[in-house]
C-alpha cells in the first residue's frame, strides 16, 4: 500500500556569507514547517539563532543521508520538511538532490524557493558570457581524473563554471592552463563576506597571483569558453568542386545548392547559379 503524505519538501536556500542575503518567504517556511533538514546544523543554528525561529533541526549530509531517510519521511507523512544546505541552493554539488529524487518517487509534493547560489552570483559578476554556460560543479580532486574532465570541456563555447577548495585551486588553475590554454577566468572567492574577492584575467595571472597569495574561504571559478571555430571562405573554385562531386554523386541541385550554401557561407541562389552553369557545360 503506497504511503500518503501530507506534508511538503521545500528546497529553501540559504545565505552564502551575509545573513540578510535570505528572502522572506524562505524566513516565513523555516518558521512554519514541522522539520528542517539541514547539511550542518551548526551553521543553520546560526541563521535561525539570528532570525530567532526556534524549529527543530535533525542533520542530513553525506555521512548520514541513508540513515535519516526515513526521519525525514515520518516527518512528511504529518507536516512540512524544509531542505537546507550548508550554504545556498540545496541539491547543487550536496547530497540533497538525493533526498529529492526520492521524494519525488515517494509522491512528496516538492516546493523550491529561489535565492543565493554561489555560482550565478560568480558569474553575472565575472564580466564573462551569461548568455549560456556549463555548470562543472566540484571537478575530480586526482590529476588525470581533473584533466579528463577538464578536456572532454575543450570545446565548449559556453562559459564554464566550476567550485574549487581553496587549498586545490593552483592545481586547478594549472589544470586549465593544461588542458585548455591561457583562458580568461574569474576567481570569486568568499561571495558576499567581509574579504569578498574577484580576481579577473588570464589563467596564469591567476596562477601566479594565488601561488603568491594562497587564498582561503569559499571559491568559484568562471572560465571563458572557447573561442569559436574561424570561418574558411570558400572561394568560387571550392564551390564550384562540391557542387561537381555532389551532382556527380546523384544529389539533386536543389539539395547540393542548400548543402553547400550552408557550409560556404555563400548565398544559396549564386550556389544554384553556378551549378546550372556546370550542369549546362556537362
Amino acid at each position: 500500500m503506497k504511503r500518503e503524505f501530507v506534508g511538503t519538501l521545500y528546497i529553501v536556500p540559504t545565505p552564502i556569507g551575509n545573513l540578510e542575503d535570505i528572502t522572506l518567504r524562505a524566513l516565513r517556511i523555516l518558521r512554519e514547517v514541522a522539520l528542517i533538514a539541514a547539511e550542518d546544523t551548526r551553521t543553520t543554528r546560526i541563521l535561525l539563532n539570528h532570525y530567532e525561529i526556534s524549529t527543530p533541526l535533525t542533520s542530513y549530509h553525506e555521512h548520514n543521508k541513508l540513515t535519516k531517510l526515513e526521519t525525514i519521511f515520518n516527518a512528511l507523512a504529518s507536516g512540512d520538511v524544509a531542505l537546507v544546505s550548508d550554504a545556498g541552493t540545496p541539491g547543487i554539488s550536496d547530497p540533497g538532490y538525493e533526498l529529492i529524487r526520492e521524494a519525488i518517487s515517494r509522491g512528496v509534493r516538492i516546493e523550491p524557493l529561489p535565492g543565493a547560489n554561489a555560482a550565478i552570483t560568480a558569474l553575472v559578476a565575472s564580466g564573462l558570457p551569461t548568455d549560456g554556460f556549463v555548470f562543472l560543479g566540484f571537478l575530480p580532486k586526482k590529476h588525470k581524473a581533473r584533466a579528463e574532465a577538464l578536456a572532454a570541456a575543450a570545446a565548449e563555447t559556453r562559459t564554464l563554471i566550476a567550485y574549487e577548495s581553496p587549498n586545490r585551486l593552483t592545481d586547478l588553475l594549472e589544470a586549465i592552463i593544461a588542458a585548455l590554454g591561457d583562458r580568461p577566468v574569474c576567481v570569486a572567492r568568499e561571495i558576499s563576506k567581509i574579504y569578498e574577492e574577484f580576481f579577473r584575467g588570464a589563467a596564469s595571472a591567476a596562477l601566479a597571483h594565488y601561488t603568491q597569495h594562497p587564498p582561503r574561504g569559499e571559491i568559484v571559478v568562471i572560465i571563458g569558453g572557447a573561442p569559436p571555430a574561424e570561418r574558411v571562405e570558400w572561394d568560387e573554385a571550392d564551390v564550384t568542386a562540391a557542387l561537381r562531386q555532389q551532382l556527380g554523386s546523384g544529389v539533386s541541385l536543389r539539395d547540393a545548392a542548400k548543402q553547400i550554401s550552408a557550409a560556404a557561407g555563400w548565398d544559396r541562389r549564386a550556389v544554384y547559379d553556378l551549378g546550372l552553369a556546370i550542369r549546362n557545360e556537362a
